[in-house]
């Protein structure tokens, strides 16, 4: 993603909202579990994978796990992008005996990989307690769902039990396999917000995650409780779904179209992409494995389908030259469904 200043973004676009931490964090990458995984295996070779926002860690982690292996284990670092759990590195996961992702919850189950979520040590209470104003008085209207991300799981039953102590029912589940925890939402899926409550407190940071929850159930309010921003909001997809529907008027005269499918391990749609290309001579298949605008823009289409992950068409959207719709997106552009159809994308199931 680019480095522009947040001046330089148009409507709706979603890069960098949130971001801005009010609260320190730190974080327990769980040594020993490594430490006592690579003793369990004889490991030889451990790799290390970071998300984009921890990867200036990843040597000092580096370091502390050399000082605890055994002499002679090598600790190699992944610089592949990282965006979840769904984004690993299998050609560094392929080439050592231990694969440790850091940042997010298993999307799959493996005994060569070790998944540290990273759990957040940020206090919840403080900005549930204004989230209250935007929620309905529980004598009035007492259902609420909750969510929250993988880093505040550690939280959750601490907020379901403070809510419940304030007179709400709070309604939660787990949502397809795509998920790990019960009222946990990924920013490519919000079936855990399927609920018998029409409000839904998400708790967390940043504004991605609860304006595609907003987008996925518009029928619910989505209460926003940024515990590392400190800050309470209701989440408005108004400018959201004009940059959308703006990419969607643009691609409606396209005549060549690129068709994306992203090779990461958990992004795949290939059966979403092949029917698009199969059913539009003027369709062309792509495969890659990192999307970005520089790439796209060698192949010169008049618009692009991404069937890979949902937010590399809606964080990084505005900075495509052409067009990038989702595949919803491109029925409603090439008439095959009305423009009130428009809605989040959204992905489901593991790999």
């Amino acid at each position: 993603m680019s480095q522009e200043s947040r001046s330089d973004y148009s409507e709706g676009d979603l890069r960098k909202t949130g971001m801005a931490l009010k609260h320190e964090r730190t974080w327990d990458y769980e040594l020993d579990r490594i430490v006592e995984a690579v003793e369990e295996r004889g490991a030889e070779k451990v790799g290390l994978q970071f998300p984009e926002g921890l990867k200036r860690r990843a040597p000092h982690v580096a370091d502390d796990l050399r000082e605890l292996l055994p002499e002679g284990t090598r600790v190699l670092i992944s610089g592949q992008p990282c965006y979840g759990a769904c984004d690993l590195d299998t050609y560094m996961m392929r080439r050592t005996d231990v694969f440790v992702h850091f940042g997010h919850s298993p999307m799959k189950e493996s005994d060569k990989i070790i998944y540290v979520p990273l759990f957040s040590n940020v206090e919840v209470e403080p900005i549930m307690q204004e989230s209250l104003a935007e929620l309905s008085d529980p004598e009035e209207d007492p259902h609420v769902g909750l969510v929250t991300t993988a880093q505040h799981m550690n939280k959750f039953e601490e907020m379901k039990a403070w809510l419940g102590d304030r007179g709400y029912e709070v309604h939660t589940r787990r949502g397809d396999d795509r998920l790990t925890h019960e009222g946990q939402v990924l920013g490519c899926n919000y079936a855990s917000a399927d609920i018998d409550a029409d409000q839904v407190l998400y708790v967390g940071g940043g504004k991605f995650h609860p304006l595609g929850l907003a987008m996925e159930h518009p029928e619910k309010t989505v209460v926003i409780a940024d515990p590392v921003n400190n800050v309470v909001t209701v989440a408005d997809t108004e400018k959201f779904l004009k940059q959308r529907y703006g990419a969607v008027h643009r691609a409606m005269d396209a005549e060549t179209w690129g068709v994306v499918f992203c090779t990461k391990i958990g992004q795949g749609r290939w059966e979403v992409a092949n029917d698009i290309v199969e059913n539009n001579e003027n369709a062309y298949l792509l495969t890659m494995d990192e999307v970005t605008p520089d790439r796209l823009t060698q192949f010169g289409f008049d618009a692009y389908v991404n069937t890979g992950c949902p937010r590399i068409t809606t964080d990084d959207g505005p900075q495509f030259k052409q067009p990038m719709l989702t595949p919803g997106e491109y029925q409603i552009a090439v008439g095959e469904e009305p423009l009130d159809s428009l809605s989040f994308d959204t992905f489901h199931g593991t790999w």
